[in-house]
């Protein structure tokens, strides 16, 4: 996302504006720009004096516009943080949005609206424009979670295999928090000059190198029953580790890729593939025509309508993962 590496970017170096709005629905990247503006920003021998931190939902707009009039006692600006700042109402934004027109020099408002976009037609939001930084952030797109999983190893200094990306990929998903905490937690546990592989994932993040969502797609797609089978069957054992909707998901997206190779071919960057694993897809969708394809995908998403209760009787998450599994191998 060029919008959020770019604010970063003046971020680090210390490039500030008087207002911030952040808003939309991948809370990570929001997080980011908080914490890169709180660490330059505040210090802890003035914290006390130049810095307020309000939630949306126990504040009013007159306490946050009483602290951001405020002068700094010892830094050399006031930093006032809202958080939560979606369950504010309508009227109090459009009095943020008077402040905002004509914003005090020595004071940064930062405004964090998560979960949903803020509306650019407020007079906030084109306030902000005007006179300060905006970022709107949506989850990156599946193909896109891999690359983000190795982009942000490189920036923690980390060295970490193909494999063990993939066992990321698919064990937490597209969240990008928890991936976050799961690299640095590895940071922490694993000496720098050591590759992490999937040895260690099983370890520290608690996921089975031999049993997982990763290998499952790569037994159903180089047609291994009985391997796939097992797979199932530890899945099922371990639901809290393994949820049937992540596993749904997962496979979901491994027959949409295999589609795409048939009909589009195989740029391993088009399909968010680590090109290590790119022989393997090739192999799988050469198994299968496109009817085939589109109906496993068919089969995937009824089972997830199963999951939920929807359009059948109640079922256990074995019960419908081994159904899926034959209609899968009877395509």
């Amino acid at each position: 996302m060029q919008a959020f590496f770019s604010l970063l970017s003046k971020i680090e170096k210390n490039q500030f504006s008087p207002l911030y709005l952040l808003s939309g629905t991948e809370p990570f990247y929001i997080d980011t720009i908080l914490k890169a503006l709180t660490n330059k920003l505040v210090h802890e021998e003035s914290k006390a004096f130049d810095f307020s931190q309000f939630y949306g939902k126990d504040s009013n707009v007159n306490g946050i516009l009483e602290s951001v009039k405020r002068y700094p006692m010892i830094s050399k600006f006031n930093v006032v943080v809202v958080k939560e700042a979606q369950l504010l109402n309508s009227i109090e934004f459009d009095l943020l949005a008077s402040y905002a027109q004509n914003p005090l020099p020595q004071s940064i408002l930062i405004i964090c609206y998560k979960n949903k976009n803020f509306d650019k037609r407020k007079k906030l939001y084109k306030a902000i424009d005007k006179n300060g930084d905006l970022l709107s952030v949506k989850p990156i797109y599946e193909n896109q979670l891999n690359p983000w999983i190795e982009n942000q190893a490189k920036n923690l200094k980390i060295n970490i295999s193909p494999i063990a990306i993939e066992l990321l990929a698919t064990h937490v998903g597209s969240n990008l928090s928890s991936l976050d905490n799961e690299l640095k937690k590895l940071k922490l546990l694993i000496s720098e000059d050591v590759i992490i592989t999937e040895e260690h994932i099983e370890k520290h993040v608690g996921i089975s190198k031999k049993f997982n969502s990763f290998e499952l797609q790569k037994a159903i797609g180089l047609g291994r029953f009985s391997i796939a089978f097992q797979i199932i069957q530890y899945l099922n054992i371990n639901t809290k580790e393994n949820p049937l909707i992540l596993t749904l998901g997962n496979l979901h997206s491994y027959f949409q890729k295999l589609l795409l190779i048939k009909g589009v071919g195989s740029d391993h960057k088009t399909l968010g593939i680590n090109p290590f694993f790119i022989n393997e897809y090739k192999a799988a969708a050469k198994r299968f025509n496109m009817r085939q394809l589109a109906l496993a995908m068919d089969h995937v998403m009824e089972a997830d309508l199963k999951s939920k209760g929807i359009n059948s009787k109640s079922l256990t998450s074995k019960e419908i993962l081994e159904e899926l599994l034959l209609k899968l191998f009877n395509l």
